[in-house]
């Protein structure tokens, strides 16, 4: 007879939950024993619970279904939040099991005990604490159905020791996963009538809209009705590159957003969120949406996205359309002075076909776009919930989902000491992964922030806050010390070197390009004001200076 455990883990590999990001304690302890009768389920020890997290939702944007995570406790889980908060963000399917103290433990009080349940519903819809063995499996079929969705969410099953030590578990069979309804033939006519009906109008593609065959499709009703394309501004997971349609995604300052939306009459939403703020800032607005502008919706999270705007591509006549594609197209080798341009550059000129790229690189990332747009394809997985720390492990569930494609993690130095842990779990699982570190030792975006929202009299002690060079973090100890070869690039023909090494040799390899912040001086403290005249001049040149500063 099984254990609640065994029966757990059954019911796991057969609904198709085949890895467990992991970072276990005393009372997963039966689970983890469990693992040796499931040779099916591949374990991957993260030794921080963010690690963990993290790469849960990096494998599945990539495979496409969820992973699980095994954590421990509330503090565990909560060690876990930032990264979670990510894959909420992103509409991303994640199965935490969290361990609890046995049932008849919790009334002592002991010294790890939580509320769990209201730790989880931060960032998980579905939370549920199974109170018997033999309920176990039919829990665990709800939560894998409920994070599949749509849309896709985070579900947490809370699991105690002795429902996981009991015998009675009985294995459950996988859910049954429904196909989502497409929008109505009268809500898909009416926003062909829009478009039809001529004006400045835009589809901006989220979430499910920015893979392949979604965007074959909206390129052929932008052939068609003269519709502009734009993606949101922290993409879950889009496709890209050299015969894909080129789409523009959202700036994440508000001011330069605005310059793309402005003088929009219509907004088609297609599986994606109305576009606001990032933040509130004084005397700006949180809705990006011009007033003169109607927001419609082709596609919700709930509804089937491919199929709504196969039906739209059928009431505007572009079923024959011929989608405009991007050219192939790479810049030349870098040289110069070294900077953050120069590494994307670089990546531009040397990515591999069927790379993935975690975007991660803040400031320092501004020019990545454009420079990989006419690369071989490949895929880009962003920041979606703003929380620091996603790249790295990320990068660890990408290349876990897909062994056969090369991926690359560009991450700020501030943002990898978050979870900076995840090198380990690269060398121990020998994936490959390159992770660029762009060390400019600061918090840069947050210098650009603190001149945004008005506090640019801050003196030496608030600025010190933002300050990551004294002491100057040395990533190439840290990464051989957690077992990946590592190297430093001070120059760009070092760092163009080091790439070309380490995507041409298997396993993880770390770069850290230590190079000036691509913000500073002058441009910083001009910033604001360029940004705050926008809305005043002339349309030509607010686009002009928007290009400029977000290409």
């Amino acid at each position: 007879m099984s254990n609640g455990a065994q029966a757990l883990m059954r019911t796991l590999v057969d609904a198709g939950v085949t890895v467990c990001f992991s970072n276990p304690g005393t009372s997963e302890m039966h689970f983890v024993a469990a693992l040796d009768g499931a040779p099916e389920m591949r374990a991957v020890l993260c030794l921080f619970e963010g690690v963990a997290t993290g790469a849960a939702d990096g494998y599945a944007r990539m495979a496409g279904k969820p992973a699980a995570t095994l954590l421990h406790l509330g503090c565990g889980l909560g060690n876990g939040l930032a990264n979670l908060h990510n894959a909420r963000k992103g509409r991303v399917p994640v199965v935490n099991i969290v361990g609890d103290h046995a049932t008849y433990h919790v009334k002592y009080d002991a010294q790890l005990q939580s509320d769990i349940e209201t730790v989880a519903r931060n960032v998980s819809p579905w939370v549920r604490t199974s109170q018997s063995t033999e309920a176990l499996c039919r829990d665990a079929v709800e939560a894998i159905a409920t994070s599949l969705g749509p849309p896709g969410q985070v579900a947490t099953l809370i699991l105690p020791a002795d429902v996981s030590w009991s015998d009675g578990g009985v294995p459950a069979a996988p859910p049954t996963i429904t196909p989502p309804p497409r929008n109505t033939d009268d809500a898909i006519a009416a926003i062909a009538r829009v478009l039809q009906a001529g004006g400045r109008n835009a589809l901006l593609l989220g979430g499910r809209a920015l893979r392949e065959p979604t965007l074959m499709a909206a390129a052929r009703v932008a052939a068609t009705t003269g519709a502009k394309l734009l993606a949101e501004v922290f993409p879950t997971r889009i496709e890209r590159g050299a015969g894909l349609p080129h789409v523009e995604r959202i700036a994440y300052l508000a001011e330069l957003a605005s310059v793309q939306l402005a003088e929009l009459d219509n907004l088609i939403l297609v599986d994606a969120k109305s576009p606001v703020s990032f933040f509130a800032y004084p005397g700006k607005k949180s809705d990006l949406v011009p007033g003169t502008c109607t927001v419609h919706v082709l596609a919700s999270a709930t509804q089937d996205v491919l199929g709504s705007l196969e039906g739209l591509v059928v009431h505007v006549g572009a079923a024959d359309s011929v989608p405009a594609l991007q050219a192939p197209i790479r810049p030349g080798r870098p040289r110069g002075k070294f900077t953050a341009d120069k590494v994307c550059k670089a990546i531009g000129h040397l990515l591999p076909e069927k790379a993935i790229i975690v975007d991660e690189a803040q400031t320092s990332g501004v020019m990545l776009p454009v420079m990989t747009a006419g690369a071989p394809r490949h895929d880009v997985l962003a920041l979606t919930g703003g929380a620091i720390g996603q790249g790295l492990p990320c990068a660890v569930g990408a290349a876990i989902a897909c062994p056969d494609r090369p991926v690359l993690a560009l991450v700020g130095d501030g943002s990898a000491m978050y979870t900076i842990q995840a090198l380990w779990t690269m060398a121990r699982e020998k994936l490959n992964v390159v992770a660029i570190i762009l060390n400019n030792r600061s918090y840069a975006i947050l210098n650009v922030e603190l001149q945004r929202v008005g506090a640019a009299s801050a003196g030496p002690m608030a600025r010190s806050q933002l300050d990551l060079g004294d002491p100057a973090l040395d990533f190439v100890q840290m990464g051989l010390g957690l077992g990946v070869p590592s190297v430093r690039a001070t120059t760009t023909a070092d760092f163009v070197t080091a790439l070309e090494h380490a995507l041409g040799t298997p396993g993880p390899h770390l770069i850290e390009a230590v190079v000036p912040s691509t913000i500073s001086g002058l441009k910083l403290k001009l910033l604001p004001h360029v940004l705050g005249s926008l809305a005043g001049l002339p349309t030509p040149l607010s686009r002009a200076i928007k290009r400029k500063l977000a290409p």
